[in-house]
């Protein structure tokens, strides 16, 4: 019988034993054996000597000594941090079909211009992956391809050819022979995903994984893959949309809150390099219940619209549907509304999308959305030219936010010529921007109509009329 790679350990003694007992037969403490998986001898391909590490000075390490390599797309250097770092590992994470192997491609195909680029496919067959590259208009000579699932021969490929970018799509076809499970599997995962972090750092070769998710949107895996790894990224974006949202949420080597946007088209993935006038370009004229409002993503202010629609309906279960915005923010938005303004909208369907597929998690938009809602429910639409920014607060006061001047200027600089703002703000004006301060709900209520609304019964402040 060949011999088995599970060992048990004390965690008291460290003592080992081929099999679990209750008792370490070292220095018989109990219940201290844990199971462990010793990994296959490598091939003798793969055997190096050790060297010893030596500690260096941390003011000794010249922060030059590996420079990014830029590509040529704007969007995809913002989202990493100025561009690739070399020996970075770069986790990228999104919905079937989305556009996560489309993205990696025209990425290898810029870094090919100047130096080789190793394209590992544990999916597809080559003849699959050429003529994808073909339809981009990505097919360069320096893009190496490999066709292989085995760890060993990856690893081996990379240190061979010493490729300026190295791709694996997935990490979930991975498999170490030094471990038990099938491809995917949590110990798999999780032991490549290490094992090609310690080769990126030894050769200086970023490597950039793909990763599949899970129904809840999570990378599939055990969670330590994003421990492990020095970037996660998630490219986000509905399939019959055009626009792509591609998500830093770690990055050692950057901000994690900046965002990449582009379009999808007939030939491949284009950056977006203006994205509030892409989204403001599709947006309709004034409507009830559309509201420009501004985002701020990383360093990036970006105006985007957002719509609800209040329908009073007779079923005895209510629909709250929100599309971009969370929807317990939507819940308590709708319970200051009802409770500030006397608005009643408990026999109502709500439904609040924000549109391009971009999704807001600050609470910047709480102010927009809310005399969105109160818009659609009056039948009345808001004044072209308008944007409203303000956090909402529980007793209806309006509270300021951060970089409100940069927010301003993307307004002014896309033609918008009113601001609703909070009061307070401590800014400059751009000019050929009239800007409003309010500090309560119904003071915005009240300057965002210039006629009193007749829907509801509205708290008598600030000139909000009694219907």
């Amino acid at each position: 019988m060949p011999k088995s790679n599970i060992t048990f350990v004390c965690t008291e003694c460290g003592g080992e034993s081929l099999r679990w007992a209750g008792q370490c037969p070292h220095c018989r403490a109990w219940n201290t054996l844990q199971e462990f998986q010793i990994r296959k001898a490598a091939r003798a391909s793969q055997a190096r000597p050790l060297q010893a590490a030596r500690a260096t000075p941390l003011v000794e390490i010249d922060a030059e000594q590996a420079p990014r390599t830029r590509l040529a797309w704007g969007e995809l250097n913002r989202v990493l941090g100025g561009g690739i770092v070399p020996g970075s590992l770069v986790l990228i994470g999104g919905e079937p079909g989305v556009g996560k192997s489309t993205l990696l491609m025209h990425a290898a195909a810029q870094v090919a211009r100047a130096g080789k680029v190793l394209y590992v496919t544990g999916e597809e067959s080559g003849h699959q992956v050429r003529m994808r590259a073909e339809r981009l208009g990505a097919l360069e000579p320096g893009i190496l391809l490999l066709a292989e699932n085995d760890l060993d021969a990856i690893c081996e490929a990379i240190r061979n050819e010493a490729p300026r970018l190295a791709i694996i799509d997935s990490i979930q076809t991975v498999t170490d022979a030094g471990f038990e499970g099938n491809a995917g599997s949590v110990t798999q995962v999780r032991e490549s995903a290490a094992r090609l972090m310690r080769l990126a750092k030894e050769t200086g070769t970023p490597v950039f994984l793909v990763g599949h998710v899970t129904k809840d949107g999570s990378i599939a895996g055990p969670r330590v893959l994003e421990h492990i790894v020095d970037t996660v990224l998630y490219l986000e974006g509905e399939r019959r949309q055009e626009l792509r949202i591609l998500r830093a949420t770690k990055n050692r080597f950057g901000s994690s809150e900046e965002i990449g946007v582009f379009a999808m088209v007939e030939t491949g993935l284009e950056e977006v390099p203006d994205p509030s006038a892409a989204i403001l370009a599709t947006a309709g004229p004034a409507a009830p219940g559309s509201v420009i409002v501004s985002a701020l993503e990383g360093t990036r202010p970006l105006l985007v619209e957002v719509q609800s629609l209040v329908n009073l309906s007779s079923n005895t279960m209510l629909r709250r549907i929100a599309n971009g915005i969370d929807i317990n923010r939507l819940h308590m938005i709708v319970a200051v509304i009802e409770k500030r303004l006397k608005i009643a909208l408990g026999k109502s369907d709500i439904f609040v999308s924000v549109a391009g597929g971009i999704r807001i998690t600050e609470p910047a938009a709480d102010l927009g959305l809310t005399l969105s809602i109160v818009s659609n429910e009056s039948n009345r639409p808001m004044p072209d030219g308008l944007i409203v920014i303000g956090e909402l607060g529980l007793s209806g006061e309006v509270r300021r936010v951060g970089h409100l001047e940069r927010r301003l200027q993307e307004a002014a600089r896309h033609g918008l010529t009113r601001a609703l703002i909070p009061a307070g703000a401590k800014t400059g004006r751009p000019s050929g921007l009239d800007t409003v301060e309010v500090r309560s709900l119904a003071e915005a209520v009240s300057a965002a109509f210039s006629s009193p609304i007749k829907s509801g019964a509205f708290i008598k402040e600030a000139g909000v009329s009694v219907s």
